[in-house]
């Protein structure tokens, strides 16, 4: 599953930093003026997951293969965007590509970093949902009828699009007013901005970052927002963070009284807000963890090791993560009665452990 999170918000919130911090290298341009990020900066993120050492010293393998989260920093969006203002439609165009939107808020004080439109973290959010609205109301507005009469599916569309459309100069997101999954495909299928799942990063300052991190109800109550969706993070600590061995990072976070780093919550969000889960694969080859989402059948998982396994499914083998452990992986599951026979069926349970039997 390609899980990709477009990271926008308003010139020199720390957008880039955050990116930066995410990749553990400078590859995006963190200046301190609007329009640094010119073109998209697209990175392949690591799923942090202990449970592959764990299972990889069961079946003595080395190689460990994490789930990976695809993060795209994007300029700054400005007022007037969905007009071209600032480059905007050069960057809505990347968003469109993105599964979910991470709205970067600024929640830090700093007099030295030009502001470019930045005001407080309510207006700034309004700010960027104005223009992503704009954005797809002119997307829906582009939507023409086919000449002579339409197919009931057809119809079905249209009448849909002016839902959407009434919807939005009413204020509202397309997320807010989907009713089916029928229309949530549809949404899909023409790209709109508003139908994306969000998040939020507060950015704060370095001295707040432990006071701040337990105002998260505040920041959900002024955001309007879900408190699963929202992670309180000091982007130039993530950065620091990423320069820093694994040991170094956990002793810097404990002097911080946190006890995991901003990026592992923003991942965790992601999963939380996307409906996501992973299931585990281990073998002497290799482990590895697979992103799907909650609800997905063992076939559907199987298809996503590969298409071909969806036809050629014949059962799959399952043992729960901790059982695994405990007996010592795929032969003390089985002599302990912990192996589970499931079909096609089944509906996968985050923490299972997985070999898939195929036909030829």
């Amino acid at each position: 599953m390609n899980l990709s999170i477009g990271i926008v918000g308003l010139p020199n919130v720390g957008k880039s930093t955050l990116f930066n911090a995410l990749l553990k290298q400078q590859v995006a341009l963190a200046a301190n003026y609007p329009f640094a990020t010119i073109e998209p900066n697209v990175g392949v993120v690591p799923v942090p997951d202990e449970r592959l050492a764990a299972l990889a010293a069961v079946v003595h393998t080395t190689k460990l293969v994490p789930a990976i989260v695809e993060f795209v920093d994007i300029a700054g969006l400005v007022k007037g965007a969905s007009k071209g203002e600032g480059l905007g439609n050069q960057f809505l165009a990347h968003i469109r590509e993105t599964l979910a939107i991470c709205h970067v808020v600024r929640g830090f004080n700093d007099p030295d970093i030009v502001r470019e439109g930045s005001t407080d973290p309510l207006s700034d959010l309004a700010t960027i949902r104005v223009e992503l609205q704009l954005a797809d109301l002119s997307t829906l507005e582009k939507q023409k009828p086919p000449k002579g009469g339409m197919s009931p599916a057809e119809k079905k569309n249209f009448e849909t699009i002016e839902k959407f459309k009434q919807a939005l100069n009413a204020g509202k997101r397309i997320r807010e007013v989907v009713t089916d999954e029928e229309e949530a495909a549809f949404a899909k299928t023409l790209s709109l901005l508003t139908a994306k799942a969000e998040l939020f990063v507060i950015n704060v300052d370095e001295g707040q970052i432990k006071e701040e991190s337990a105002k998260v109800e505040e920041w959900v109550k002024l955001l309007q927002v879900h408190e699963e969706q929202v992670v309180v993070i000091c982007a130039k600590i993530e950065s620091e963070l990423a320069s820093l061995s694994e040991e170094d990072q956990r002793a810097y976070l404990a002097d911080l009284g946190l006890s995991e780093s901003g990026l592992a919550r923003l991942i965790r969000a992601a999963y939380r807000t996307l409906g996501l889960q992973s299931f585990l694969t281990a073998g002497e080859q290799e482990v590895r963890a697979w992103t799907i989402r909650r609800g997905a059948t063992a076939v559907e998982a199987a298809g996503e090791i590969h298409t071909d396994f969806i036809k050629k499914f014949i059962r799959a083998n399952i043992a729960h993560y901790a059982d695994f452990l405990q007996f010592g992986g795929w032969k003390g599951v089985k002599e302990n009665g912990k192996l589970r026979i499931e079909g096609r069926d089944y509906v996968m349970q985050e923490g299972d452990v997985v070999e898939f039997m195929i036909g030829s």
